[in-house]
């Protein structure tokens, strides 16, 4: 015989409804896994426990970007159908969906702090991992973007303020010379007004020839 089909109903034994839940998650979100490898599908699956745990698997990175995908393509359905949809019903439907985004998005804020980890699964910490580890990629590479933006900024400063002081120090080059030009033709002419007159060479006075011995033989004679 044959094996009979199982009735769907709930479960009233709790240890076997928990059993049963977490065998036919885990074969749920092995078919979600499947789906989205053989059929190259982007597959979103979320659920929710008795207790309130959220079990999820996306075939993306994330799961928020499968989930914009489905806001705005709810939205653009939601637009042609605006004028048959009362404005009061429109916002009704709208406040669980935005309710439920921003639980969504709360509860991600948490997991990127290393909050509330434990209902999480072998597979879903490894895609918060890869996630984490995507995200400090391209915070470090903005970093060092700014840290050699700053760096090249740093060093035109640098060469501007290099280059005024050469000017600077060219200019004062220039001025020293120009004033030495001037101090030079002054200088010469005090040092020639403050010059002693020379004096000529002090004269030899030579003493009178005395003819004493010619005298003396002159009177000799005339006696």
């Amino acid at each position: 015989m044959g094996r009979g089909r199982v009735q769907l109903k709930r479960i009233e034994n709790k240890i076997s409804r928990q059993v049963t839940f977490s065998k036919r998650r885990s074969g749920l979100l092995k078919k979600a896994n499947e789906i989205s490898v053989l059929c190259d599908a982007d597959v979103a699956l979320i659920v929710f426990s008795t207790k309130g745990k959220l079990f999820e698997y996306s075939s993306e990175s994330s799961m928020e970007s499968i989930l914009e995908r489905y806001e705005r393509y709810s939205y653009a359905e939601r637009k042609l159908n605006a004028n048959d949809v009362d404005p009061m019903e429109n916002w009704t439907l709208e406040y669980p969906k935005l309710m439920s985004r921003i639980e969504l998005i709360q509860r991600n804020i948490r997991h990127y702090t290393g909050q509330d980890l434990d209902p999480l699964s072998l597979r879903e910490l490894q895609s918060l991992e890869q996630q984490m580890d995507t995200a400090l990629k391209r915070i470090r590479s903005r970093k060092n973007q700014l840290m050699h933006e700053s760096i090249s900024e740093l060093q035109k400063k640098e060469k501007a303020l290099q280059e005024q002081n050469n000017s600077m120090t060219k200019k004062l080059k220039d001025e020293e010379k120009v004033q030495s030009g001037k101090i030079q033709p002054n200088s010469g002419q005090n040092s020639a007004t403050f010059m002693l007159p020379q004096q000529p060479p002090p004269q030899s006075h030579q003493l009178p020839n005395l003819t004493i011995g010619y005298s003396l033989s002159l009177t000799h004679t005339q006696s």
